[in-house]
């Protein structure tokens, strides 16, 4: 019976002492908030050495995570955004990608993107950077490593960054779900469009498309509204107006 209990009682004290462990481990990893500051890091890529954000400055920046070099995934994702480079460069967006693989793997990944002919179209050279991340320390800052799926991969992360340094926008997916590039942009035009022209954009807003207008504090301010007689404004109801787009 003692030694019954004395395993007992070591079964527990190990137990323990793991979960404790996971606790710590979980600790370090943050992902941080909208509108907090992008932690800094400096690391090595396959376009030399990187200091982020200090290297873009003034310029938005979108940092991309991936799990693994040379996997299905990850590798249209990538070719996607070889495609898309140009649409983000016009967008005075830089490119980041980072991921837990060494330096040497990157640049042998790269070189195999670029001989492959995804759907019908030549992969363009790739400009932007990978970051390699072995020890872990940017996917921690970032809150990349989610514990109960991996506790050395990244999860498919996506951090909008202005043109302060600030994060405007986060993204999450699983291991087996390809990002959509189409919505990252999207959603970076309607971030420029909308502190360009102090407007909102409303559900599945396109470019072209017209905003929405902070919403009036009063239905006395809603009339005020009306009274302007704007053509570019039309309202669905008291809260509800729109401006069109021009």
């Amino acid at each position: 019976m003692k030694r019954t209990i004395g395993i007992v009682i070591i079964l527990m004290l190990s137990l323990t002492s793991i979960l404790s462990q996971e606790n710590k481990e979980n600790k370090e990893i943050r992902i941080p908030l909208l509108g907090e500051m992008a932690p800094q890091f400096t690391a090595e890529s396959t376009k030399g050495k990187i200091v982020f954000p200090d290297d873009y400055e003034l310029k938005w920046k979108i940092l991309f995570s991936h799990p693994s070099d040379f996997t299905p995934v990850c590798s249209s994702e990538i070719i996607e955004l070889a495609l898309m480079q140009k649409d983000f460069n016009k967008l005075e967006a830089k490119l980041i990608v980072v991921s837990t693989d060494g330096l040497e793997s990157h640049i042998e990944w790269v070189k195999s993107m670029e001989s492959i002919k995804y759907r019908g179209k030549p992969t363009p050279k790739i400009d932007f950077p990978l970051v390699a991340d072995k020890s872990l320390a940017i996917s921690k800052k970032y809150g990349m490593i989610h514990s109960y799926t991996s506790s050395t991969r990244d999860v498919r992360g996506v951090f909008i960054i202005d043109p302060s340094d600030r994060i405007r926008a986060i993204f999450f997916y699983p291991f087996d779900v390809g990002r959509n590039i189409e919505e990252i942009k999207r959603t970076l035009i309607a971030l420029q469009t909308t502190e360009k022209k102090n407007v909102l954009t409303p559900a599945n807003w396109v470019p072209g498309q017209d905003y929405l207008l902070h919403p009036p504090k009063s239905m006395l301010d809603s009339e005020k509204l009306s009274k302007k007689n704007d053509p570019d404004l039309y309202s669905l109801d008291w809260y509800l107006w729109f401006q069109k787009a021009r």
